[in-house]
């Protein structure tokens, strides 16, 4: 007799796990940058505080990039392949523009699987074409503790 099990699959969007809103940092306890903040003093921030990367806001405070210290690392190239100076250089020459967002009434679960099947480690939480806050593979991790082991 051959029988194969049929497994239901949980509709993760249905499921109620809490979304990411609990556990993201919101916008007014995130460091940020401006596109015309000189490089070395981004770098600097980012170094300070001990963080990944940074959003980019222009003067009316709208997200308009993210810098990583990814896109800092080609500074160190630009200025050994051409002895560039980049004591000039902004933020706005380094910024990735294309920013990954995700919305606050994502669940953990789904959250944790877009880390997964992508190299971002943060993604920008925008409600409304605002940025409201910002969600990391740590804070995921966090909610993580938070599921009760009959969720699994």
């Amino acid at each position: 007799m051959n029988f194969k099990p049929v497994f239901e699959k949980k509709n993760l969007h249905e499921a109620n796990y809490e979304s990411i809103e609990k556990y993201m940092v919101p916008l007014n306890q995130m460091i940020t940058l401006r596109p015309d903040q000189p490089i070395r003093e981004a770098i600097a921030t980012i170094l300070k505080n001990r963080i990944s990367g940074a959003p980019v806001l222009d003067e009316q405070r709208r997200l308009v990039g993210n810098l990583s210290e990814k896109d800092c690392l080609q500074i160190i190239v630009d200025k050994a392949r051409d002895k560039m100076v980049v004591e000039n250089k902004k933020v706005s020459d380094y910024m990735s523009t294309k920013v990954f967002t995700i919305s606050p009434t994502t669940n953990v679960v789904e959250a944790a699987i877009e880390f997964l099947s992508s190299p971002i480690r943060r993604y920008a939480v925008v409600e409304k074409g605002a940025l409201i806050g910002e969600i990391s593979r740590r804070e995921i991790l966090r909610a993580a503790q938070h599921i009760k082991s009959t969720s699994w």
